[in-house]
């Protein structure tokens, strides 16, 4: 049987691949758009905003958050107004990036203006995707960070944007003392747009870059005649150490934005939780023998407390709040044990620690934010009382100084106090003291404490007997050193049950450690009212 070779097949037309589908073609126009509005305005509006030492929006929401977490909200967006040219300008996001991502594996919500539209002045629209997020934040019970860099309101709108503020104001106000509201200033920030960061719990600023004011520069001239700069009007040093709007000032946006990180670390997501606890590797009983020789047992030395503060920390780590304003009070958050605390103690390097207006209105916007967010209070005392004179009387420390009275009064977390040297008069009261609700006081074997220092409550007791001595130095000495032996030893308030143990320094740690873990759970029925009405 023969058999033959099958004939090769004739090659047919190849078919044409399918057309692509509606879906596809629609996705495909979609990823377009999405690398459009990722792109913004194009590369000459970045290059400016770079020749300006500033980074885009989109580079700082990469810096502040967990990188490919960020899931931006209303990215089409465009305003719909007329007039002025606006209806030929219509850029996808109008000006402003809205969304949430992770810190660290946390949920943030964020916004943050896009100098390069607009110069990132808020429309309509633009103020809409910020309500929406901010409503967001409040309802998910997460923090809200802005990262600021506008020129304010958008003119060509009118009242319109103006009103977009004020929804911006009161959403502020409504999370306040709910979430934690970080207000990160990285441009100008003018007229009534500079309120929504003095709402906030915190602010940051980069020198050299970002000014806050509510009249600008011209405006001052034309009405007062004074010649100042944008800095020196309103950036970061003046903020942070004369004004006291800025908690916190850095050279560049970078090094800024990593310590927003930071202390978004130390924060709670809202005021239902605590604080989130991180291990350390430092242990809680760990004695500082340093601080024997740190401070001085003569009261009228000055030492450095923030080495005393680091000493306590978990690695020496922490964060000052208010650095620069009011020297003479520290705010530091620390982790002690692993566990967030916030820290309020006198100075003796500036004006000896002295209680004085701006002093007074530092630590009790502390106090009232670490109550907030349940952060327990550890009060480090060695104050001489308050500051004297005229001017302090005339501006009002009655006053202010109330308002730091009402804030520990208030205060529902943990409260320990730790008396170190001298806590004199009204000052010692409003340091947390036992008798305002302090639920440990400790001292150290150095304290002193009493309604005024020897040498004065002699002058004051023991006046005539004095001025009638024939030597009266040696008798106001002699006084002097009956009266501290008499109502200043240091176990005279121990003995009296207004503290409750003299401990070793060396042991404060491992004290507060201990007595922190024993507070934990304390719990506090306020009495049912609408709200306080603290002293202004």
């Amino acid at each position: 049987m023969t058999t033959t070779d099958s004939p090769a097949p004739t090659a047919g037309p190849v078919p044409a691949p399918p057309a692509a589908s509606g879906m596809r073609r629609r996705v495909g126009e979609l990823g377009a758009l999405r690398a459009q509005v990722h792109a913004g305005p194009g590369e000459k509006a970045t290059g400016a905003q770079h020749a300006r030492g500033k980074l885009t929006a989109r580079e700082r929401i990469d810096l502040l958050l967990d990188p490919g977490t960020f899931q931006e909200v209303e990215r089409f967006r465009r305003h719909r107004a007329t007039g002025f040219g606006l209806e030929a300008n219509r850029p996808y996001t109008d000006g402003v990036i809205t969304g949430w991502g992770e810190v660290e594996g946390r949920t943030v919500f964020v916004y943050a203006h896009d100098f390069r539209m607009f110069g990132g002045a808020l429309g309509e629209a633009h103020a809409a995707k910020i309500h929406k997020i901010m409503d967001m934040a409040l309802a998910a019970g997460a923090p809200l960070v802005s990262l600021n860099d506008g020129a304010g309101a958008r003119i060509q709108e009118g009242v319109s944007a103006l009103a977009g503020y004020g929804g911006i104001f009161r959403r502020n106000t409504r999370a306040s003392g709910v979430i934690p509201q970080i207000s990160v200033m990285l441009g100008p920030c003018a007229g009534g747009a500079a309120y929504s960061p003095a709402l906030t719990d915190f602010v940051f600023m980069v020198r050299g870059t970002s000014q806050m004011f509510i009249t600008g520069p011209d405006v001052v001239r034309a009405v007062t005649g004074e010649e100042v700069t944008l800095s020196g009007l309103g950036g970061a040093d003046v903020h942070a150490e004369t004004s006291g709007v800025c908690h916190f000032a850095y050279d560049d946006e970078e090094s800024c934005l990593v310590e927003v990180r930071y202390l978004l670390g130390l924060l709670p997501a809202n005021n239902r939780e605590r604080p989130p606890r991180a291990e350390t590797g430092d242990p809680a009983g760990r004695r500082s023998p340093r601080l024997l020789d740190l401070v001085p047992a003569e009261g009228s030395r000055p030492y450095d407390m923030r080495e005393v503060i680091a000493e306590l920390a978990d690695d020496e780590e922490v964060l000052e709040v208010h650095e620069r304003w009011a020297p003479n009070i520290l705010c530091v958050l620390i982790r002690l044990a692993g566990e967030v605390v916030g820290v309020v103690a006198n100075q003796p390097l500036s004006l000896a620690g002295v209680l004085d207006i701006k002093a007074s209105e530092k630590a009790a916007r502390f106090v009232q934010m670490c109550d907030t967010f349940n952060i327990p209070l550890v009060t480090l005392v060695d104050v001489p009382g308050f500051l004297p004179g005229v001017g302090q009387e005339h501006d009002g420390i009655i006053r202010h100084g109330a308002k730091l009275l009402y804030a520990y009064c208030d205060a529902t977390v943990p409260r320990i106090t730790v008396i170190l040297r001298k806590a004199y008069g009204g000052a010692y009261i409003v340091m947390n003291s036992q008798s305002i609700g302090a639920d440990l006081t400790f001292a150290w074997p150095t304290n002193e404490i009493a309604v005024m220092g020897a040498e004065g409550a002699a002058n004051v007791i023991f006046r005539r007997q004095i001025a009638e001595a024939e030597d009266p130095d040696e008798t106001r000495a002699r006084l002097v050193k009956e009266y501290r032996a008499e109502l200043m030893h240091p176990y005279y308030a121990a003995e009296r049950g207004l503290v409750d143990d003299v401990i070793d320094p060396a042991a404060t740690r491992e004290t507060l450690a201990a007595a922190l873990t024993v507070l934990r759970t304390k719990t506090a029925e306020a009495a049912p009212r609408k709200h306080g009405n603290p002293p202004l």
